[in-house]
């Protein structure tokens, strides 16, 4: 099936974007693992063993290494945080662990880094998560515990301008979305309606509100495209809306990311009380876990369906490491695991985090420094999802 550069027809997308997702799936078992996230949950509907019941409270639900990375606030100040809230529900905190557990493992094998390197990025994991649990609210971190390879994308962040986001996200510095591979265009429909979308007055407060911008601010969409972005596209709403804020010389441009709020997968915490608009949930999921994240959503309609919108910023970026060495493994698990335990630990009392810690702590062998049910549940998931790994590529050979 072929199209031109504008893209396919709205009937059509669906097609190329599950073809898009099964090649990227199929580059590495480390790729499979982030995109195959219905994987981890039917694992986990099948009742794992000796998993601990946490505290019911805001989790990521898909906590894996390229869902976090540093993020701006209102005012550009950036800090590592959880990027990506899709599958937010209020739950077991312990699944967020077995995720981004499973993560990490997966880039460690990608790395060929031995077997046991894996149980040390575990041992280190849960020794960051644990600290960073016990000492949530007590201020901001110290740069120094943070790992050369993190300290170098921070750095690498707050350097960011604009144009730098421009050239990153659209190829271009020229204030327009370039339709192709990357961008489709539009039905009259669909530009009609993000029209009117910008219009509405919480969206123009929310624009801006941010980035020192002034409240009386014009707010007027120069471009609007179909985003083919990740493997979250499928099924879903998914618009890069170009706005200009202002006029004259003091006029600014922003890069809004609007994506249909879905049903999330990830197990809830029964009778958990969270939002029926799904857009809403992602909203207050993310407020809770990322405050960054969450002060520059906002939960809106479009169609009739429930949609997520963010202004993206230039410091927004996120941790993608192909290659790491046995040391950087180690520390990277370590202050992952850190910024985990806060996003969680800040959504509890004392007593509740005193409970969590004592029961994190049980079932530590002599050998290893881990809980046993996280060192099990890993092992178990990384041998469950080379084998669906190997018959993905198997399929998507065969389909090619």
């Amino acid at each position: 099936m072929t199209f031109e550069i504008d893209g396919p027809r709205p009937s059509q997308r669906a097609v190329h974007l599950l073809r898009a997702r099964n090649l990227k799936m199929a580059r590495s078992a480390h790729a499979y693992v982030r995109g195959s996230t219905i994987k981890f949950y039917e694992w986990l509907e099948q009742g794992p063993r000796n998993v601990p019941s946490g505290p019911p409270i805001w989790i990521c639900g898909d906590c894996h290494i390229g869902n976090l990375g540093p993020l701006a606030d209102a005012k550009g100040r950036v800090a590592v945080q959880i990027r990506d809230l899709d599958q937010t529900v209020i739950g077991n905190p312990a699944h967020d662990l077995i995720r981004l557990g499973l993560s990490l493992a997966s880039a460690a094998r990608s790395s060929d880094l031995p077997g046991v390197t894996t149980a040390h990025i575990l041992e280190e994991m849960t020794a960051g998560y644990e600290a960073a649990v016990a000492h949530a609210g007590n201020g901001a971190e110290s740069s120094a515990h943070r790992p050369k390879p993190i300290q170098a994308l921070l750095r690498r962040s707050v350097r960011r301008r604009w144009r730098h986001l421009a050239e990153e996200r659209l190829e271009t510095v020229e204030p327009s979305i370039p339709l192709g591979k990357r961008f489709w265009a539009l039905t009259k429909k669909e530009r009609t309606a993000l029209t009117a979308m910008l219009d509405a007055a919480p969206v123009r407060k929310l624009i801006t509100s941010l980035q020192g911008r002034d409240d009386h601010d014009p707010v007027e969409l120069l471009d609007a495209a179909y985003w083919i972005k990740g493997c979250s596209s499928l099924g879903r709403l998914r618009y890069a809306v170009l706005v200009r804020v202002g006029t004259g010389r003091n006029a600014s441009f922003c890069l809004i990311d609007a994506k249909e709020g879905v049903a999330a997968a990830a197990p809830r915490a029964a009778r958990a009380k969270m939002p029926r608009d799904n857009a809403a949930r992602v909203v207050s999921g993310a407020k809770a876990l990322s405050p960054n994240l969450g002060q520059r959503m906002l939960a809106t309609r479009l169609f009739d369906k429930a949609i997520v919108i963010r202004e993206l910023m230039p410091q927004d970026l996120k941790i993608d490491i192909d290659r790491l060495t046995r040391d950087e493994a180690v520390t990277v698990a370590r202050y992952l695991a850190g910024v985990v335990g806060k996003a969680h630990g800040r959504q509890m009392d004392g007593h509740t985090r005193a409970a969590w810690l004592a029961a994190l702590k049980r079932k530590r062998s002599s050998a290893l420094d881990a809980p046993s049910w996280l060192w099990l549940s890993v092992v178990e998931l990384m041998a469950l999802h080379e084998t669906a790994y190997l018959d993905h590529c198997r399929r998507y050979a065969l389909a090619a």
